[in-house]
């Protein structure tokens, strides 16, 4: 099976590049399963029920999120009712949604999709390594692949997590930082791993949001209205990973340039 995760989706330039990019792509490698992350989808701060419908429409088997997923309210209910968007699991139990899904790929192989968020520097409140063996063993009742999203902000717990999960899930592909890292590999036991994916938005930005008001913000030391970068190409990031019996047998980077 070959599988599309898609790095941070920031904003209109960046979903909209991502719908008009999709099909071909998918068609062309023969990927069975499309997970993104939608976390910045939304005017680059979390995601509306309406977007995740049309990303979902639009060829995106699941969507994952991460520290802004409450940013947006009326998707509460959205989160509740809809399998196919997973939010943090290391939230607290009573917040909406679900932080493990099963959903079927193409060729109706059930595919597990586990979303978590870092603890240093996003305060999740809960460490992930603290609840994701309770998770994987249910995803391993329910599924052969399994494909975990890290949301997290320090790559040194991302990197801890893919050799903690080595052999037990398919990959570990960390997301949040906006940055394509260039570490993509396969372990030693077969879980595709990827610090970070990187991010589907403006190119010209930084990591998304206006350049100038960025600058403004370090230079000047003072609080900004953050507007997202709406000129120029898109940068699209991406990670296509090849699986056989739920191990991964090869993982490649994908950056292009819309």
């Amino acid at each position: 099976m070959n599988i599309l995760f898609v790095g941070d989706v920031f904003g209109r330039p960046g979903r909209e590049a991502l719908l008009r990019w999709l099909p071909d792509y998918v068609q062309e490698h023969a990927v069975e399963f499309v997970v993104v992350n939608g976390e910045n989808a939304a005017n680059g701060a979390g995601i509306t029920s309406k977007i995740a419908r049309r990303l979902l429409a639009g060829g995106v088997d699941v969507l994952t999120t991460g520290n802004h997923v409450w940013r947006q309210k009326e998707l509460f209910a959205f989160l509740a009712s809809d399998d196919r968007i997973v939010r943090p699991a290391n939230y607290p139990s009573g917040a909406p949604g679900r932080g493990l899904t099963v959903r079927p790929a193409a060729d109706g192989e059930e595919v597990a999709v586990i979303n978590l968020a870092g603890e240093l520097y996003l305060n999740s409140g809960l460490s992930p390594f603290r609840i994701v063996d309770g998770l994987v063993e249910e995803a391993q009742q329910l599924a052969e692949t399994i494909v975990v999203d890290l949301h997290a902000e320090a790559t040194s717990e991302k990197v801890a997590m893919g050799h903690y999960l080595d052999g037990r899930v398919t990959a570990v592909l960390g997301t949040h930082t906006h940055v394509q890292t260039s570490d993509a590999r396969v372990l030693p036991g077969g879980t595709a791993y990827m610090t970070d994916v990187g991010m589907t938005g403006p190119r010209d930005s930084v990591i998304g949001v206006r350049t100038d008001i960025i600058v403004r913000r370090f230079t000047t030391e003072l609080p900004q209205q953050f507007e997202v970068a709406d000129e120029g190409p898109v940068r699209l990031n991406a990670a296509l990973i090849a699986t056989a019996g739920g191990r991964a047998t090869s993982i490649h980077a994908v950056d292009v340039i819309l």
